[in-house]
């Protein structure tokens, strides 16, 4: 390869780590039309790229693949794959009825489910909403009528959420209809995964805790194992996701006899 073949294929690379930042994922189909490539060369960019720990390769294209997902933040993680997140809190928030109790974590996707409740729930006082996430608190404070438990414990910044002892000894004491779970990956071996040990210890009690357990994550964490090992894929009923799922990643879960929602 020439000077100019390599500077190319640097500018062409960078490019694309551009947009996994903007988008969380990208399609080969979509860097052939961008790029004005053949898909042999985007492969093989993908290939170096992973090569590199830069991304992640998946069907038909690649996955953003953080160095330490520990140091995501969460302001930064709002911003990625919004519309896919709105879609699947949408479609999460379908399945909340009146008179439950729910178990909210504090991930960006599930912030999404509680804005996506109906104006009639929200003024309804039929619901209790139990989360040790200050920025969904806030979102519920605007409602008519929130009927919100919001649990005390040490802060983690990069979460904005509260664990620890004390938000598990209040956790503990707490029976709900139905957990809204997020996740910084899922995998059939390693069942959903988190960046931090004590967020792992808080979602493992909530899901232990709630009748159903929903697992609301962009398609971005799938096939992709975090830090450390929160629950089982067969101790989820639940799976809502968007539609650039890995159909292998897919077909592995519904597999386990877990369901998947693809919206």
């Amino acid at each position: 390869m020439n000077v100019e073949d390599r500077i190319q294929t640097a500018e062409r690379r960078a490019r694309i780590l551009d947009m996994l930042r903007k988008d969380g994922r990208v399609r080969v189909s979509e860097l052939v039309g961008v790029l004005g490539v053949t898909d042999t060369s985007i492969r093989r960019d993908l290939s170096g790229l992973e090569d590199e720990g830069k991304l992640r390769r998946v069907h038909g294209g690649a996955v953003a693949l953080p160095a330490d997902p520990r140091a995501e933040r969460f302001s930064e993680k709002l911003s990625l794959r919004l519309s896919e997140k709105r879609r699947i809190g949408a479609a999460a928030a379908e399945m909340i009825e009146p008179g439950d109790i729910l178990l909210i974590d504090s991930g960006t996707t599930t912030l999404q489910v509680a804005s996506s409740v109906s104006p009639t729930l929200r003024s309804s006082g039929q619901l209790t909403i139990v989360t040790n996430s200050l920025p969904l608190a806030e979102v519920l404070r605007t409602w008519p009528a929130p009927d919100l438990v919001l649990l005390g414990g040490y802060y983690l910044p990069d979460y904005h959420a509260t664990v620890g002892p004390p938000a598990i000894e209040q956790l503990s004491r707490i029976s709900a209809d139905k957990a809204f779970l997020g996740a910084d990956g899922l995998t059939v071996a390693e069942g959903l995964t988190t960046g931090h040990v004590l967020m792992a210890d808080f979602d493992r009690l909530m899901a232990q805790r709630a009748r159903q357990v929903i697992l609301t994550v962009d398609s971005s964490k799938l096939g992709f194992a975090g830090l450390v090992r929160v629950i089982d894929v067969k101790q989820i009923h639940l799976i809502i996701t968007d539609r650039d799922a890995p159909p292998e990643v897919v077909d592995a879960i519904r597999a386990e006899g877990v369901e998947v929602r693809l919206v």
